[in-house]
């Protein structure tokens, strides 16, 4: 038993060991011994919510004619493509939910370039490989295609799923010089020519992309998109191709031209690559866009306004003034009222909060008012479970057990109601979770993560670290001597 009580008592030294560290640092390497790359490289920054910091609230529509005509799941799937696009600029944290029949409300907390997130919202990045025949347009016309025409503009070209997204790319005067590694490239017209009244054949579409990436071009400074094609994209590019030689192919990025190549040869090899006046941002805006898909619903930003913190500075300063308040109250009830155990609880007490606060800057946990209140509540909770033991321990203690036998005893018969409490806990903090997901509930969902996480890291606190500090301290203390200090 003494064996293993030592083994947890490494265990939490070096847990609060490292929990300090991450709490005192804003980031965290640790290097790789074999090599110099780092093997962990964490930003620990605290998460503020948009309430706290401030940021950039949007109001999306769809870009339909009536309201009522939009698929539910695909206003939904809309919302999981823009939320995925835009955690591409390394916003994390932001909020998206639907509201109504075709809206989607957007919190974006702490952006430093709105315009790059607008610009990213409503880029709908259809991709088009378009039949030109012998007579190809300048880059940067618009077109339109039997694709758009047809039932099949209803699909979205979605493809693999990807982490990352941006704005659109730059539509410039001179067109790619290629479109495969085979295939040269026209000499370029004017821009923003305007297209003839014809309705050109789409061969295919972003849907046949199977995977979509960034690399250097055969002109210094400048990037290309490759691509590679999934295995009916490549025999429908194959038959394309081979029966096209000589004839132009462009590439349509929503209705507009980015590029277009001549075909030299057949290219059944599933291989090619997109050539435009590509920077690194835009290539690799484009490349992610197209690496996800287009949206199942075209949106459009209906209002879109920077807001500053709701709190304010000195609203935030109170907030954290009086949970120190509370906190230096239940500390100083705990050790007036049950002595030495007491203390011992406050330690506890300390350590959870330590724990906690290294978790939610591991994780990357927004921390909004309402999440700060969860985990206020959360060590009301942590207190309770104390509250709980030391009575029992109490109990055991008058009925003429030792007191190791006490803490033991009281131990084992104190859990049953706090496991049952914490387990209720944790089924509304997930109840909270699944209906904070409806628009005007998302300050619930903050709440019930930090309480529900509160919860968990108590109970370890509670049953296992006041145990094991209790027992690292009176188990030296003759408690027919000094039976104050236990508050008997």
């Amino acid at each position: 038993m003494t064996r293993s009580r030592n083994t947890w008592l490494i265990v939490i030294a070096l847990l609060i060991i490292f929990s300090l560290w991450v709490d005192l640092s804003n980031n965290i390497t640790i290097m790789n011994p074999f090599n110099d790359k780092p093997l962990i490289n964490r930003d620990t920054q605290l998460q503020l919510g948009l309430d706290i910091r401030g940021g950039l609230q949007t109001l999306l529509q769809a870009d339909v004619a009536n309201c009522s005509s939009v698929d539910p799941s695909a206003l939904d799937v809309t919302r999981q493509i823009l939320q995925n696009r835009v955690n591409a600029l390394g916003i994390s944290e932001i909020t998206m939910q639907t509201a109504g029949n075709c809206r989607i409300i957007a919190e974006f907390p702490g952006i430093t370039n709105p315009q790059q997130v607008n610009d990213s919202l409503q880029q709908t990045a259809l991709l088009e490989f378009v039949d030109m025949g012998n007579n190809p347009l300048p880059v940067g016309s618009t077109v339109v295609t039997d694709y758009q025409s047809s039932s099949a503009s209803a699909q979205p070209s979605t493809t693999a799923a990807a982490p990352t997204a941006t704005a659109a790319p730059t539509e410039t005067a001179t067109p790619a010089s290629t479109a495969t590694p085979e295939a040269n490239a026209t000499p370029g017209a004017t821009p923003t020519a305007t297209a003839p009244a014809q309705v050109y054949h789409t061969v295919m579409t972003g849907a046949d992309l199977d995977t979509v990436s960034v690399q250097a071009g055969t002109l210094g400074g400048q990037y290309e998109i490759a691509f590679t094609l999934k295995p009916n994209g490549t025999k429908v590019f194959g038959d394309y191709t081979s029966t096209h030689v000589g004839q132009y192919l462009a590439i349509v990025l929503d209705k507009k031209v980015i590029s277009a190549p001549v075909i030299n040869s057949a290219i059944t090899g599933g291989q090619g690559v997109i050539q435009g006046n590509f920077t690194a941002d835009t290539a690799n805006a484009l490349a992610v866009q197209l690496r996800y898909g287009s949206l199942p619903v075209p949106v459009k930003i209906v209002e879109s306004q920077t807001v500053g913190p709701t709190l304010g500075a000195d609203s935030v300063r109170k907030s954290i003034l009086a949970g120190a308040i509370g906190l230096a109250v239940v500390i100083l009830f705990m050790a007036l009222y049950y002595r030495l155990p007491g203390i011992i609880a406050d330690l506890a007490l300390v350590t959870y909060a330590i724990l906690s606060l290294m978790i939610f800057k591991m994780v990357g946990f927004t921390l909004s008012l309402p999440g700060t209140a969860g985990f206020i509540l959360s060590i009301g909770m942590a207190v309770d479970a104390n509250v709980l033991i030391f009575e029992r321990l109490k109990e055991e203690l008058r009925a003429g057990r030792n007191l190791q036998q006490a803490i033991d005893l009281g131990w084992s018969r104190a859990w049953p109601s706090i496991r049952d409490s914490n387990i209720s806990t944790l089924i509304t903090c997930t109840i909270l979770f699944i209906f904070g997901n409806a628009y005007g509930a998302s300050i619930v969902k903050g709440f019930s993560i930090n309480l529900g996480l509160g919860v968990l890291v108590s109970l370890f606190t509670a049953v296992v670290v006041t145990r094991i500090y209790l027992h690292l301290v009176l188990d030296n203390i003759k408690m027919s001597e000094h039976p104050r200090w236990l508050g008997l």
